[in-house]
């Protein structure tokens, strides 16, 4: 069924001085326009109801014009009254196609609220802002990846407004009272964007399949969630692998394969401090997994027992140093006032992983590799070494620092 509307310049604006301020800006009025198909579509699916709406407008016409009690110049001129003219709007509005407006029955949707407010207080590490902050990066880059729109659209106040393409420059200098809707016809993609109050914006973007647009809007990009040092930024090692020894560089092809092979992968390297643990996993996150699309988390002690990874994300790397802090043995003291061991045991089973993928709605397949260091195995947990859970346990024995 085809669909499709004229630009009317010269129709009449709606006398909101909001709605001015939209003209004033930049938007135009956009009246419907006559389709044949979609006309011929309701003639055969619903005649009886086109023919009842068709001689009740023919009927609100002909008392105007047949008021006896009036010239027939003021009979002419009543066919333009404010309650004529709404019949015939009514009934033209049903004989012709609507706006172009998002298919909400797209499988997949990423939203962002625009601009992120931080809350932060001293009880807490502020992950929320920071998860928050990551999807409004990648909508706003998802936005700047496809580029200028083949239509935009403005519903307010009853009427739908059309801005020309030719003039957007981007999202920021759109003036935006009610819901904006925007589609790329070559991406298959439709945003619908909300306004709330003091200048925040709503941005849901829609289609049947996000992924690659994702993969790109995240690429490089590295999250640490270390109390109030908890940013979004790029991934930085100081040291080649190259630079590491034989025998470690030998373990990193095995690594590099396996991340290849594999959907879920666990690492542990320990070793005395100054071995080298720390910048081997951001050597094997920049040199191995960001080229392949992977989005790294450095999470800390606090930041493990709250972190759930963001369903949208096609594959992500944990990144947890000091293990042995983290996933202690449950049968010590120590561990007692540790609620931190069954979390990693949850991510490293993919139980809590798992959940987050079936009830996501994004990604049917994601990936996930964790690298974790720690000083000494003797401290972990028994469960953590079970097999099945970390499939490569390697020790750093050369001072590498």
């Amino acid at each position: 069924m085809g669909s499709g509307y004229f630009n009317n310049d010269d129709a009449p604006v709606n006398q909101n001085p909001q709605a001015k301020g939209l003209l004033g800006s930049g938007w135009r009025p956009l009246s419907r326009q006559f389709n044949w198909d979609f006309f011929w579509h309701l003639l055969s699916q619903d005649s009886w109801q086109l023919s009842q709406k068709a001689l009740a407008v023919a009927s609100d016409i002909a008392d105007a014009m047949g008021r006896n009690e009036y010239t027939w110049w003021a009979n002419l001129l009543n066919v333009f009254s404010e309650n004529t003219r709404y019949k015939v709007d009514e009934f033209w509005n049903y004989v012709t196609p609507e706006p172009l407006a998002p298919n909400y029955r797209c499988k997949e949707v990423l939203n962002t609220e625009t601009p992120i407010a931080q809350t932060v207080s001293r009880d807490s590490i502020p992950i929320d802002y920071v998860l928050n902050r990551l999807q409004e990066i990648t909508v706003l880059k998802i936005l700047d990846l496809l580029g200028r729109p083949d239509v935009i659209t403005q519903y307010y106040m009853e009427r739908y407004y059309y801005y020309p393409v030719a003039r957007f420059v981007n999202w920021d200098r759109l003036e935006t009272l009610g819901t904006i809707y925007a589609y790329w016809s070559k991406y298959e993609v439709w945003l619908q964007v909300d306004t709330y109050e003091k200048g925040r914006k709503y941005y849901s973007i829609m289609s049947n399949n996000l992924a690659p647009l994702i993969n790109k809007a995240t690429y490089n990009l590295a999250v640490m969630l270390s109390g109030y040092k908890s940013r979004v930024g790029q991934i930085h090692s100081q040291f080649p692998i190259k630079s590491f020894p034989a025998d470690i560089q030998s373990f990193t092809d095995k690594i590099q394969q396996a991340i290849l092979d594999q959907n879920q992968l666990a690492v542990l390297v320990h070793g005395e401090p100054g071995t080298g643990k720390t910048a081997w996993t951001q050597a094997v996150a920049k040199e191995i997994l960001m080229p392949l699309g992977y989005v790294i988390f450095i999470l800390d002690h606090d930041a493990v027992e709250n972190f759930v990874p963001p369903s949208y994300l096609e594959r992500i790397c944990l990144i947890i140093n000091e293990a042995d802090n983290l996933a202690q043995d449950r049968g010590g003291e120590a561990a007692q006032y540790n609620n931190k061991t069954e979390h990693i045991l949850s991510l490293l089973d993919g139980t809590l992983y798992q959940s987050v993928i079936e009830e996501g709605g994004i990604q049917a397949q994601q990936k996930l590799v964790v690298l974790m260091t720690c000083n000494t195995t003797e401290r972990l947990d028994p469960a953590v070494l079970r097999k099945g859970r970390v499939d490569f346990i390697y020790e750093f024995v050369h001072r590498f620092v």
